[in-house]
């Protein structure tokens, strides 16, 4: 696979039988986003090596099969096409084609309430996914501030904003992260609090 890829999306998890296949994989409204723009198309991977692939009300069957581990072959009208699968967090699925740098990037619709039927509505889908999960893990995360010269913490982003309305610190003050050793990424208590 491209480094560019990974690049782009980091830590993705080779397809795992056992993790992935009934609960994440199989079954699901898998939407391309490769060509959204132009027509919609959702992949659905069934059982017994069916696939469904569906594009402006038409539904097309065909076969795919595991190869080995994380590799597929995918048997289309055109063409068979062996690809290896990766997962980006749970409902994101990148197809990439053995000895190519092609990638298909699928989002799983079932997940989201709403109908993936644009760029701007996959921008939007990507955007409230990983606005939450940032705003959940600054949430539970731990910071150290320093007023005056002096550090104090590590406290959660409620403590820090709970300090910050009874007017005991200032939403200026810097902050770090428990895991880092300076204040060179120049982040501000307000700037926390204005995640959540």
């Amino acid at each position: 696979m491209s480094t560019a890829i990974f690049n782009l999306l980091p830590n993705l998890q080779p397809f795992h039988l056992e993790t992935h296949y009934y609960d994440l994989f199989l079954n699901q409204h898998w939407v391309l986003v490769n060509g959204i723009s132009k027509k919609k198309a959702i992949y659905v991977f069934k059982d017994e090596n069916r696939l469904h692939i569906t594009e402006s009300e038409t539904t097309t069957k065909t076969t795919w099969f595991i190869e080995n581990k994380n590799s597929f072959s995918i048997v289309t009208e055109d063409c068979e096409t062996n690809v290896k699968a990766y997962f980006k967090d749970d409902d994101i699925l990148i197809l990439n084609r053995l000895k190519s740098d092609d990638c298909a990037i699928f989002i799983n619709e079932s997940s989201y309430s709403e109908s993936l039927n644009s760029i701007e509505d996959v921008q939007q889908f990507l955007h409230e996914k990983y606005k939450n999960k940032a705003s959940d893990l600054i949430f539970d995360h731990e910071f150290y501030y320093i007023e005056k010269s002096k550090e104090f913490g590590p406290l959660t982003v409620e403590e820090l904003t709970k300090k910050v309305k009874l007017e005991t610190i200032s939403p200026y003050c810097f902050v770090r992260d428990v895991n880092e050793y300076d204040y060179s990424n120049r982040l501000r208590i307000r700037d926390l609090i204005k995640e959540l």
